[in-house]
């Protein structure tokens, strides 16, 4: 098999000496699922989780970790970061404004570090998997580390 390129999520965990687990899976031009990639990855849906890019009105961004299969409850999402309003960010800007594509967004090495809110769920998970910066590449990491190295909070922000 083909050595796994870095992404900047890996080289910044490498840097930090914090451990983690690369798993991969097949990826086509189809939008995946969470549960599905859950599957893929051999890992429990409940301790994969997404990455989403909010915005306010003034463009100023905020991301939000939260479990594959839940939903963002976008009331909460603003009041964690004490905002009257967010809304999703365009896709068309993802990749301008953190550095990653829709699918292999990482909480860690965006372009700038943002704001960012990891569900309160995240702290029962012994390891939790996000994007490792690339489509079809999951780390898995300590909470405890994710949430360092995002430089995040944890608040519930789920449906």
């Amino acid at each position: 098999m083909a050595k796994q390129k870095k992404t900047n999520a890996m080289r910044m965990l490498d840097q930090a000496k914090v451990e983690y687990e690369i798993r991969t899976f097949p990826v086509s031009d189809a939008h995946i699922e969470g549960h599905e990639v859950a599957a893929l990855i051999q890992a429990e849906t409940d301790t994969v989780y997404k990455t989403l890019v909010l915005e306010n009105d003034d463009h100023a961004h905020f991301v939000f970790v939260i479990p594959v299969n839940a939903h963002l409850d976008m009331k909460a999402a603003a009041a964690a970061v004490n905002e009257k309003k967010l809304h999703l960010m365009p896709l068309d800007d993802l990749k301008k404004v953190t550095g990653y594509i829709r699918g292999g967004c990482s909480p860690i090495g965006m372009k700038i570090h943002f704001p960012t809110t990891i569900h309160t769920a995240v702290l029962a998970c012994e390891t939790v998997f996000v994007s490792a910066g690339q489509r079809g590449v999951q780390m898995g990491v300590a909470p405890e580390d994710l949430i360092r190295m995002s430089q995040a909070q944890t608040v519930d922000v789920i449906q």
